[in-house]
């Protein structure tokens, strides 16, 4: 599925997409490289997307909570977020790869 141009998330943030009825939070890293994981955090509904990113994790903007950006766990005791198979393919479209 076509989420859209990869110039839409500048490097180092991220946006949200609604994909059915589900909000997948999609990071373009500093390396270039991205990553899609559930965009909202299982605390308190933290907006993800909104979160400071580095290479590795991404911090919810509410109350700071940690999560792997490759795995979805979060580094204290909440539950893991899903993770998302994203790709930006040869014409720089954003792909959701197909659960």
């Amino acid at each position: 599925m076509i989420l859209g141009d990869i110039s839409d998330i500048p490097l180092g943030e991220g946006r949200a997409y609604a994909v059915d009825d589900t909000q997948i939070a999609v990071f373009r890293l500093r390396d270039g490289s991205v990553r899609a994981l559930s965009a909202v955090c299982p605390h308190r509904g933290g907006p993800l997307a909104d979160g400071q990113i580095d290479l590795k994790f991404v911090v919810c903007p509410l109350h700071l909570n940690t999560f792997d950006l490759a795995t979805g766990c979060s580094t204290g005791d909440l539950p893991p977020l899903t993770v998302y198979a994203v790709r930006v393919d040869d014409h720089d479209q954003l792909i959701l790869e197909d659960s």
